[in-house]
C-alpha cells in the first residue's frame, strides 16, 4: 500500500490481518507485514497489540477455518484419534500455525470455538464438561508437540535435506558399531511417518482414556494422578 500525496497511507484491521494471511503463520511478523503493506510498524500498533496481537489476529482467523467431523457411530478412542488426527492435517497445511498453538491454547475466539466442540463430543460420549476439558486438552497438547516436532523435521528437510541425509546416515553408523544396539536396531521396521503418528496417538490415547473414563469424575482422576506422581 503505497504513500499517496506524502501522506502515510492509511490502513485499516482487515489490511492487517490480509498481509499476514498472505505472509503465512511462519514468517509473519510486525516489520513483514509493514513492509508488505508499504508503512512503518508503528502504524500497526494503532490496530494490533504488537507481535501477541498479530498472531492472535492472524492465527484465529485461520483456525475459523477447521471444522472437526464428528461422526456419531465412533467410539471413544476412535473419536478422539480422529480428532487428533484433523488437528495435525490441519496445522500441517498452515506452516507455522503450530507454533502459535504450542505457546499457549486456546488463545482466542478461533481456539476457544474448537475446544467447545470437542468438549461437547465428549460429554454425548458420557464424561462431564470439567472432564472432557482435561481430556480434550490433553489430546490437543499432544498432537500439537507431536506435529510441531513433525514440522521441524520437514523445515529441515526443505533446507538441506542432504544435510540432514548424512546425518541421518551417521546415526546410523553410530549404532551399528555398538554392540548392543547395533542388532536390535537392525530389526526394528522402517515405519512411514504418518503411520508412525498414528501409532503414538493411538497408544497415548489408550492411556488417557484408561486413566479418565466416561463417568468417572474429575476430581477423584487428578488424586489418583498426583498420589501415582508421589509413589514415583
Amino acid at each position: 500500500m503505497p504513500k499517496i500525496g506524502g501522506r502515510p497511507a492509511r490502513i485499516a484491521r482487515d489490511d492487517i490481518l490480509r498481509a499476514g494471511r498472505e505472509l503465512g503463520m511462519r514468517r509473519l511478523s510486525v516489520k513483514a507485514v509493514a513492509v508488505r503493506l508499504g508503512v512503518t510498524a508503528t502504524a500497526l500498533y494503532r490496530h494490533v497489540d504488537g507481535r501477541w496481537g498479530l498472531e492472535r489476529l492472524v492465527g484465529e482467523s485461520i483456525l475459523t477455518e477447521l471444522r472437526l467431523r464428528d461422526d456419531p457411530r465412533h467410539g471413544l478412542e476412535q473419536h478422539l484419534l480422529s480428532f487428533a488426527l484433523q488437528m495435525r492435517a490441519f496445522m500441517l497445511e498452515y506452516p507455522g500455525l503450530v507454533t502459535y498453538l504450542q505457546l499457549l491454547f486456546p488463545r482466542g475466539d478461533g481456539g476457544q470455538r474448537l475446544l467447545n466442540t470437542e468438549v461437547d463430543a465428549l460429554v454425548r460420549r458420557g464424561y462431564e464438561p470439567g472432564a472432557a476439558i482435561v481430556l480434550s486438552g490433553a489430546v490437543a497438547s499432544l498432537t500439537i508437540a507431536m506435529t510441531a516436532s513433525e514440522e521441524h523435521s520437514m523445515a529441515a528437510e526443505e533446507a538441506d535435506g542432504d544435510g540432514l541425509d548424512r546425518e541421518r546416515q551417521a546415526v546410523l553408523d553410530r549404532l551399528s558399531r555398538d554392540d548392543r544396539l547395533a542388532g536390535p536396531s537392525a530389526a526394528l521396521p522402517q515405519v512411514p511417518r504418518p503411520e508412525y503418528v498414528r501409532l503414538l496417538l493411538t497408544a497415548s490415547i489408550r492411556g488417557l482414556i484408561e486413566s479418565c473414563p466416561p463417568g468417572r469424575p474429575i476430581a477423584e482422576m487428578v488424586a489418583d494422578l498426583a498420589a501415582t506422581g508421589e509413589e514415583l
